[in-house]
């Protein structure tokens, strides 16, 4: 069953490659059964959020909630054990392969980067390159401040994941006044969503509305706050000096990252600005998904509506 799963649609598995499956699933129909006495609004915001991604990963895979509620609890485990495997090895390719596709993002085309950066071996990426320490310094600390560089470059300065870096602000430009102002609207963050899950070639191309990549292929059609946060952890990663991607690395504490980038998202009090960013990305990245369909003059179609609102004014007018 999960096998079947993961090969009916792939791209999931990286939305939500940094989940716990097992306990995730475990946890989940478990807490079906009690939401039929007390509502999701009720548990803490960590509960519901993890709540929301077992809904979204049960509303992708059709049939594998039949499939759960009718299996014992090591079974459960098991479809989750293969389905953490799948998202594991979904993650180790997206991070393999950002490795070297995010050196081409980091200065503008037909420009070099200055010292030249190892597409094999990242110990000199991070703070150890001056391309890749302006962009990965948090937002709010000074780059060009050669004692607070010196600082991140010797690990002085402990960098904690809820600790944004500049980079996931379009233009690099951080507003202190107004820290949504341009947040996860960088050009290099889109350069890295097209990459995964449209196809690589497609992160140098505009898009179109006719392209199909592989999110069209299995039925993405926006941009959702999981891959949003996806992206973000991958691409800071890729940027990092450290070679071996890990949820429980605290050093690049990815997985807090991840979690943090999440709890915004899903904040009900930020859910005006969330649902401005989302549409932003989605015209972005999937601009058919976005655009308003005209309808052609003197068709069938028209002449209904035609039809129809004259029938609205006429009654209108009657009474």
């Amino acid at each position: 069953m999960a096998r079947c799963l993961i090969s009916s649609n792939p791209l999931v598995l990286h939305v939500f490659a940094l989940c716990n499956y097992p306990s995730l699933l475990t946890a989940g129909i478990l807490r079906l059964e009690e939401l039929q006495d007390s509502p999701i609004e009720d548990y803490p915001a960590d509960v519901r959020q993890e709540h929301r991604v077992f809904m979204e990963l049960i509303n992708l895979y059709p049939g594998l909630i039949d499939h759960l509620t009718n299996s014992g609890e090591e079974d459960i485990i098991h479809v989750g054990k293969l389905l953490g495997k799948g998202a594991s090895g979904a993650r180790g390719d997206d991070t393999k392969t950002l490795k070297f596709a995010v050196l081409k993002w980091l200065v503008p085309r037909g420009k070099a980067v200055i010292p030249p950066l190892s597409r094999n071996i990242k110990s000199d990426r991070g703070f150890n390159h001056e391309v890749t320490g302006a962009l990965l310094c948090p937002a709010g600390l000074d780059w060009s401040n050669a004692e607070t560089k010196q600082n991140l470059k010797s690990g002085e300065i402990a960098i904690r994941g809820d600790q944004w870096p500049i980079f996931l602000y379009a233009r690099s430009e951080y507003d202190v006044e107004n820290p949504w102002e341009g947040l996860l609207r960088s050009e290099i963050l889109i350069f890295g969503f097209k990459h995964v899950f449209m196809s690589p070639s497609s992160a140098d191309k505009e898009p179109k509305a006719t392209r199909s990549g592989n999110a069209y292929l299995h039925g993405m059609k926006s941009v959702t706050k999981g891959s949003l946060a996806y992206i973000a952890t991958q691409v800071r990663f890729a940027l990092s000096s450290l070679s071996v991607f890990s949820c429980t690395d605290m050093v690049t504490d990815s997985e807090n990252v991840y979690h943090s980038i999440l709890d915004l998202l899903d904040d009900p009090d930020e859910d005006e600005e969330v649902t401005d960013l989302l549409m932003w990305w989605t015209c972005r990245v999937f601009p058919k998904s976005c655009s308003q369909r005209t309808i052609s003059k003197n068709s069938v179609l028209s002449k209904i509506r035609a039809r129809h609102t004259a029938l609205q004014e006429r009654a209108a007018t009657s009474d």
